[in-house]
């Protein structure tokens, strides 16, 4: 069997935003994302990058609260920068068996899950009941219960 010729040029999460202002000063200002595309007065969608990764941020009823977006990193670098800015942190940085990882929420509840490869020699993260309380309350999408 012939493998098909690659069709998918690139996928872009939307999130949606309430404010799109707002939201694309959190992505800029905060997170130093660029502008690529939209974002003028009375546009109600657009796109912003870093590191070449795009992030289209949308009004209205495109996408949904509380979405969550996996950004891989080449490093765990950027977690003392994230750490450094005023970022409403779900997770601390912890070493799991897939990923060293941290969440983080946007200013309208979207989850960022930044992760890099595990931090070989130490040992995983184990959940206490705590920490899987908290924990599983994120994971379900309700980062509410967590600081």
């Amino acid at each position: 069997m012939q493998t098909p010729k690659p069709a998918i040029e690139c996928i872009i999460p939307v999130l949606h935003v309430e404010d799109l202002e707002r939201s694309v000063l959190f992505y800029t200002g905060t997170l130093g994302f660029e502008i690529d595309w939209g974002a003028d007065e009375g546009d109600t969608i657009c796109s912003v990058s870093r590191d070449g990764c795009r992030i289209m941020l949308s009004e209205g009823e495109r996408g949904k609260r509380g979405s969550w977006v996996w950004i891989g990193l080449k490093d765990e670098s950027l977690f003392d920068w994230v750490k450094s800015q005023e970022l409403k942190v779900l997770q601390e940085a912890v070493n799991r068996p897939w990923a060293y990882e941290m969440k983080i929420e946007d200013v309208d509840g979207n989850v960022l899950w930044l992760g890099t490869e595990p931090r070989k020699g130490e040992p995983f993260f184990e959940e206490d009941a705590t920490h899987a309380t908290s924990n599983r309350d994120v994971d379900k999408g309700d980062p509410s219960s967590s600081s």
